[in-house]
């Protein structure tokens, strides 16, 4: 964890989506297509993998053209590709405590909220893994805006869209790099590893809730 000493009491959650309050599982989606072994392992370099994922998330570019970056990377495995994100929605699957988390929270006065990398198409077909979105006060998926973690621009968007104050927040990533442009800016930050390492870590920062 990295965090300011600081006496301020965090009032505001803000989660990650993928691997945080969510599951991000492009190889449990593609095994559960037949895909083993060096397929397996080609498909995910050429995919998931890639710096062209990042793409999907940025918002720049439509689903097809960021196909086509993938196929590009390994021609080879065209039609794998192409059939491997036939249906994003078995690639980000439902946490089944992400509900109960944030409902607990809220419970306890906290306001939570989303920034997340997050892609068009996985919006769209994933829906039953966003189920907790209606619960939040409000957030940021990167597509819309066209901004990525870990560029600054994005924690200062969300700060500034819902008037945050940075000392009063508390930002929860599982990918490191992305946690020193928000604790730059004042927000304390937790690496998420399991939930409840992270809320063993919340509980240390004075966040505390009931029934969880």
């Amino acid at each position: 964890m990295q965090s300011k000493e600081t006496d301020t009491k965090i009032k505001n959650i803000i989660f990650d989506i993928g691997n945080v309050i969510s599951k991000f599982d492009w190889e449990g989606a593609y095994q559960a297509k037949g895909y083993e072994g060096e397929t397996l392992k080609r498909l995910g370099e050429a995919t998931a993998l890639s710096d062209d994922w990042k793409e999907f998330d940025r918002g720049e570019l439509t689903a097809e053209q960021v196909i086509d970056r993938f196929v590009e990377n390994d021609p080879g495995i065209e039609k794998e590709i192409r059939d491997a994100l036939s249906d994003f929605a078995p690639i980000v699957k439902k946490a089944d405590y992400a509900i109960p988390w944030i409902t607990a929270l809220k419970e306890a006065g906290y306001h939570c909220y989303f920034l997340s990398n997050f892609s068009k198409i996985a919006e769209k077909e994933c829906v039953d893994a966003l189920s907790f979105m209606p619960l939040m006060e409000g957030g940021i998926l990167s597509w819309k805006d066209k901004v990525i973690k870990p560029d600054p621009a994005i924690y200062k968007l969300l700060l500034a869209r819902y008037d945050l104050i940075p000392e009063e927040c508390v930002f929860l990533d599982d990918t490191a790099e992305n946690l020193p442009p928000a604790n730059a800016l004042g927000i304390r930050t937790i690496r998420f590893v399991s939930k409840d390492q992270a809320v063993e870590e919340l509980r240390l920062l004075g966040v505390e809730t009931k029934n969880f």
